[in-house]
């Protein structure tokens, strides 16, 4: 579903990601990788094929979309180094991309790892007047976009079945996007009536009216 922000269009994808095409970036939001490893370890049965499922959608958003650009709004990882930085490091090798990420509060793995492997690491982005952060913000003058809430929503049937999905969440001054990785959860959102919600369907982006 493409959106206009700003004079500004943007493709919001179901896989939870947005493609910038006046800068012809890719905005992706609330990775998380290493949470799977991290439930392995602590004894979660959480099968080992899941921890390529981040990296496969990666891969098919930027073949799809051909970006110059990919900017990590935050929490690309999930917490300290463990075993699948050595994945990502080995997907990072076979992108020929630029990639910034944008720090979250989960982002707490050494800078030094990132430079190595030339992905620019900054607290915000400021691109004409578009903010890029983690973390919600109101900043006069701008129009922000971020990640970090995780945003769903619940969604009733007549028969009383209930759906909860992920969710791109739009407000005056700004756009949440949805939790990109695996076993992330969302946050489930209660729109004004000036909100705006679209929701992330197995095949298809859907504008809740």
């Amino acid at each position: 579903m493409e959106i206009t922000i700003l004079n500004n269009h943007f493709l919001l994808n179901f896989s939870g990601v947005s493609y910038w095409e006046e800068q012809k970036m890719l905005l992706v939001a609330d990775v998380h990788l290493g949470k799977i490893s991290h439930f392995r370890k602590n004894g979660s049965a959480v099968p080992q094929q899941a921890i390529q499922a981040n990296f496969e959608r990666l891969t098919a958003a930027i073949k799809r979309f051909k970006p110059k650009k990919v900017v990590f709004l935050g929490d690309l990882f999930h917490s300290s180094f463990n075993s699948e930085w050595y994945v990502f490091e080995n997907w990072v090798k076979k992108q020929q991309i630029s990639m910034t990420l944008i720090a979250g509060n989960h982002d707490i793995i050494s800078p030094i790892q990132y430079s190595s492997l030339d992905i620019e690491l900054v607290e915000e982005l400021i691109i004409n007047k578009f903010l890029l952060t983690h973390h919600p913000e109101k900043r006069t003058g701008f129009f922000t976009i971020c990640g970090h809430i995780h945003p769903g929503y619940r969604l009733e049937g007549f028969g009383k079945q209930v759906l909860k999905l992920k969710c791109f969440f739009r407000s005056e001054n700004q756009l949440i996007l949805p939790a990109f990785g695996e076993f992330t959860g969302c946050f489930l959102m209660t729109p004004s009536p000036k909100d705006q919600i679209y929701v992330c369907a197995s095949e298809e982006v859907i504008k809740v009216a």
